[in-house]
């Protein structure tokens, strides 16, 4: 399943940031990492993101409103947010919002893996309906 899209990981924190890019690597993705929502999206591999996993509370934008500006923007890169603070009202939202994973930190590897997978499933789902 590796090397089947890029996974941005967008997270304030640099130790569970380079922590977060490690693990995915260590699965077999090709990760790339931003310190914000800003940064990502002014990115230029936004657009090759096949999954991104962002953090709910982060200064300036969350995850919450990274995934609505993107949907809003047109990109439909499937999300998985994560999170030191879980609170159910966040989580609801987001859910039915379309976002696929809300986890809580430390995240769970085996559970950050089965929702990757879903992800790039998904992303290639939509490629094919296209």
């Amino acid at each position: 399943m590796p090397n089947l899209g890029l996974i941005s990981v967008v997270e304030d924190d640099q130790p569970f940031r380079d922590s977060m890019q490690k693990l995915i690597r260590s699965l077999g993705y090709r990760v790339e990492a931003f310190a914000s929502a800003a940064d990502f999206l002014a990115s230029p591999l936004l657009a090759a993101t096949a999954c991104l996993v962002a953090d709910v509370n982060m200064p300036g934008m969350g995850g919450p409103e990274l995934h609505r500006c993107l949907v809003k923007e047109g990109y439909a890169i499937p999300t998985i947010l994560v999170t030191a603070y879980p609170d159910e009202a966040v989580k609801t939202r987001a859910l039915s919002e379309g976002v696929l994973c809300y986890l809580s930190k430390p995240v769970d590897d085996h559970r950050l893996e089965q929702c990757v997978r879903a992800a790039l499933d998904a992303r290639r789902s939509a490629a094919t309906r296209s």
